[in-house]
């Protein structure tokens, strides 16, 4: 059995507990409705109240509250307790404070008032500490020791000196129903004042991909005296943008790093596209379209459909998504008094699922996309697919704006010899391609729970489709689309994958504001930025509509600037800026801004040339050009800080043209990107040249290259993976090419070191068989 299967197994046993579950839950809030309509209850209240009843009020994670360091110095008092009694003897006070702490009364009137087994646990050690080795105790404290060392006081009299401390050291416990208030995230209909006072109409138009529904949308967007268009991605953003305009009504652009103002003064336009982060929900529209509803469960931004469909000031709210959003859209829209029309719409152009997998880059013809799930396949493949005398095009996530244009311009074009596209399932939303098939290299893609956690996952029925979808589009020159596989195992698996329907959306995501967090720092104000957050999600109640999206990304930058000295609201500003923390360079610039930000010194454009090296050479190789997008993910930052705090990032300007410039060269270093595959490491040979020399990989162990090939011997298949994993490490910049010779020159040695071994070992056995032959012919 393939791994593919067995992944695709486990997740949908997975799922299918999941869903039990699910419905047991449901089931116990319909009865929960029904016993309240019994006695009289309305029933939008009993259904909120049994969604919520999940979410009562539940106890902290201790593990995140981090005790405070007090100040010990208290000679301004002087020895007062010593000079009213007398002085202490430390063994007899270790002896009675640890009778205190082993008392079970003490312990369960502390857990009363807060303290559970861990903090108290915590809370005693720094007492016990505190008490031995400060030179001079509060002299209230110091005479109730005193008492009990002489047997005129008892020992529970130690209970309040000892909360007091806990209190000094743990402040959160003296306010932590006011946090718990703070953090209370059950009724986010209620963030949204300005919204509640308009009663709007919320269209739903739900169908699959390429089935007209942003269409009809957009069309009654353009008709609307005022409307924002609030898009997943900027290139969906710019292409509303474009076709506003085009259509003779005046539209401004609002991404996180780019402002375009049509009126020339500067003026506001009635009508606006923009990425849905930066939608306002303060201003009023007649029509608003949310793009992507279904995006509202994503465990990363699904905060920022929740804000926009919860907050948007329009008289109509137009909804785009899959029909799996439906009912509980209808049901979210229940909690602010809104019916929501539903609109449905089939595929315009129809898609086929192919009997036969593809099974070798041979049988590639025109219109052919290639999805992969992770880079280093997409650089494999296209290398393979040039060898054969085929050009591709190339588009992965990391890719700027621009040059995915590009590329999907390249493999458009009827003229051009380009037929071929490898890609991630970036091609999913927001760019409109001509392909008539679409071949899953591998069905197996890196996924990020809800909890942070890196994993492995077969792709659920909702992101195939919205991969498969894209074959065959309307208005394009392949009125039919295919999909199928590269290896023949994962075609069943994606035809039950397909042939299921979409789980249903049941929970949208949230995210702590800046005041949220600010009015936490009023009550903690010790704690850094991402304790704060980790206390605040511990103590956050949410309901059953809601889920807590993941911050781990948040933490991340918190944690790495928390040593520099910058007030609350721009550290947080800071720490939702939209990096890429698995680039080095990127998180490194990231720091250097904050740091130059915090010694209140403007970043200049000659600043900025001087951090990235600028002008910079045009790729050579792989890792030039990983650097070259690394670069424009850096100028991406500095334009998104740029509009947050105009004064300290003033050369827009400059930037976004070195920025341009900079996508240019990106855009060559892709269009010759087999070219640079090669030049990272000649020696390497690809899978390609390892069948020129007969040696032949097996199609169920080689996922980049998708061949089948007859089995080889053992030997043969552990080199072509040896040279993968070099390939690999080479192309991620992990390994140069002096660190390969080094390695080279040791595994020789090792070899060598090997050899003699043997050979020594063989000519002691031949001694002894020597020896043994001539006893057996003395006797």
């Amino acid at each position: 059995m393939s791994v593919n299967r067995c992944l695709y197994l486990f997740s949908r046993l997975r799922r299918h507990v999941d869903a039990r579950t699910a419905r047991l839950a449901r089931s116990s809030c319909h009865a929960s409705t029904g016993s309240a309509s019994l006695h009289g209850e309305h029933p939008m209240c009993a259904v909120v109240s049994s969604r919520n009843s999940s979410s009562s009020s539940k106890p902290p994670d201790t593990s995140l509250f981090v005790p405070l360091t007090l100040k010990t110095d208290l000679s301004a008092e002087g020895s007062v307790g010593a000079e009213l009694t007398q002085h202490l003897d430390k063994n007899e006070l270790l002896k009675i404070v640890n009778r205190f702490y082993k008392k079970k009364e003490i312990q369960k009137l502390a857990a009363d008032n807060g303290l559970d087994a861990r903090l108290f646990h915590q809370a005693f050690i720094n007492f016990r500490k505190y008490i031995l080795e400060v030179t001079s105790l509060p002299a209230d404290l110091h005479i109730i020791l005193s008492d009990i060392c002489c047997g005129a006081g008892h020992i529970d009299d130690i209970y309040p000196y000892f909360m007091r401390h806990a209190k000094q050291i743990f402040p959160m416990l003296d306010c932590m129903d006011d946090l718990r208030k703070i953090s209370d995230l059950r009724v986010p209909v209620n963030w949204y004042p300005e919204a509640r006072t308009i009663q709007r109409k919320v269209i739903f138009h739900a169908g699959p991909t390429n089935s007209g529904k942003t269409y009809h949308a957009i069309q009654r967007y353009l008709a609307a005296k005022s409307g924002v268009y609030c898009g997943p991605l900027k290139l969906l953003a710019h292409e509303i943008f474009e076709k506003t305009n085009q259509a003779g009504v005046p539209c401004d652009l609002v991404t996180g790093e780019e402002r375009t103002f049509m009126d020339p003064d500067g003026r506001a336009s009635a009508h606006v596209a923009c990425t849905i982060e930066m939608c306002s929900v303060t201003t009023p529209y007649e029509v608003a379209v949310i793009d992507e509803i279904q995006m509202i469960r994503d465990p990363s931004r699904g905060w920022a459909w929740t804000r926009a469909l919860l907050g948007l000031c329009a008289e109509e709210i137009h909804v785009c998504g899959e029909p799996a959003a439906i009912d509980f859209i209808r049901e979210l829209m229940y909690t602010t008094g809104e019916e929501v029309e539903v609109h449905t719409y089939q595929r315009l152009t129809p898609f086929s699922i192919l009997n036969k997998a593809v099974e070798s880059l041979d049988h590639l013809r025109a219109g052919d996309c290639i999805v992969c799930f992770s880079k280093n396949d997409i650089y494999s493949i296209s290398r393979q697919i040039e060898a054969r005398g085929m050009e591709c095009a190339v588009i992965y996530g990391s890719l700027p704006p621009g040059t995915k244009l590009s590329q999907a311009k390249k493999f458009n074009d009827p003229d051009d010899p380009c037929k071929i596209l490898v890609a991630t399932d970036a091609i999913g939303m927001g760019l409109n391609l001509s392909i008539k098939r679409i071949i899953f290299n591998s069905l197996v893609k890196p996924n990020v729970n809800e909890k942070g956690e890196k994993q492995m996952e077969t792709i659920s029925t909702s992101q195939a489709l919205q991969i498969a979808g894209r074959a065959g589009r309307f208005a394009s020159k392949f009125k039919e689309g295919e999909v199928t596989t590269m290896l023949r195992d994962d075609l069943p698996i994606l035809k039950d994958i397909l042939s299921r329907t979409v789980e249903p959306i049941e929970t949208a995501g949230l995210h702590p504001t800046a005041e949220q967090i600010e009015m936490f720092a009023y009550h903690l104000p010790e704690a850094t930025l991402s304790n704060l957050i980790d206390i605040f999600v511990s103590l956050s109640q949410v309901g059953g509509l809601y889920f807590v999206c993941n911050i781990d990304d948040f933490k991340f930058l918190a944690d790495m600037i928390q040593h520099i000295p910058l007030n609350l609201r721009s550290r947080y500003v800071f720490c939702t800026a939209p990096i890429n923390k698995k680039q080095p360079f990127v998180c490194t610039s990231f720091l250097k801004f904050a740091r130059q930000f915090s010694r209140d010194e403007p970043l200049t454009f000659d600043w900025v040339c001087r951090h990235v090296n600028w002008p910079l050479a045009p790729p050579k190789n792989i890792k030039d050009l990983v650097h070259l997008e690394a670069v424009h993910d850096v100028l991406d930052l500095y334009l998104w800080l740029s509009y947050r705090f105009m004064d300290m990032f003033p050369d827009t300007a400059s930037v976004r043209e070195i920025q341009q410039e900079l996508d240019t060269a990106i855009q060559v270093g892709v269009r010759n990107i087999t070219r640079l595959i090669r030049a990272t490491n000649p020696a390497i040979t690809g899978p390609l040249q390892m069948q020129k020399k007969g040696v032949q990989t097996d199609a169920t162990n080689s996922h980049s290259s998708g061949i089948t090939k007859n089995p080889s011997t053992t030997r043969r298949w552990g080199q072509a993976m040896d040279n993968s994993l070099t390939n690999r490490l080479v192309q991620d910049g992990l390994l140069t090419s002096k660190m390969l010779e080094q390695l080279q020159s040791e595994w020789a040695h090792g070899q060598r070191k090997e050899s003699a071994s043997h050979s020594a070992l063989g000519f002691k056995s031949h001694s002894k068989t020597d020896k043994d032959n001539k006893r057996k012919k003395t006797k």
